[in-house]
């Protein structure tokens, strides 16, 4: 008869633990650079107090006004000023599984959408907007 000690319950133990840490890991890696499937810009994805952003980190690109562009279609014309790049576009994101959900911003309609990100490898992101239930889809490549 095998007796339970503390180290042979620690050792049962951290293979589960670690079984349910990987969700976890797999999906942090959402975070990092970010090409968008038009190849024109770079969004950063990171942690944005409790939730997940992307931010347009760099043009690939040049925007017609330049790199100054601004924020010209926005429906909140006080946000009309404000330049596009450092702008958060992906916004409010937690994780749902394998899937994280949130808003997307798209600055050429000033358009907000509901909004799913998911991997579909470690370099190649798969980004949703949605309305209703019609969604539309672009997978990003991871910046190196």
């Amino acid at each position: 008869m095998s007796i339970l000690t503390p180290s042979k319950i620690a050792a049962a133990l951290i293979p589960a633990a670690m079984l349910f840490a990987t969700p976890a890991l797999a999906a942090d890696s959402i975070h990092g650079n970010w090409i968008t499937q038009d190849r024109d810009a770079v969004v950063k994805i990171s942690k944005c107090g409790a939730t997940v952003c992307g931010r347009i980190h760099k043009y690939l690109v040049t925007p017609p006004n330049g790199v100054g562009q601004k924020d010209i279609n926005n429906p909140d014309k006080k946000l009309r000023n404000r330049t596009l790049l450092g702008t958060a576009i992906l916004t409010g994101f937690t994780p749902d599984g394998d899937i994280w959900r949130g808003k997307v911003y798209d600055p050429k309609t000033g358009k907000t959408y509901r909004s799913e990100v998911s991997l579909n490898s470690a370099n190649s992101l798969k980004m949703k907007g949605c309305v209703a239930f019609l969604c539309q889809g672009q997978n990003w490549t991871r910046a190196k």
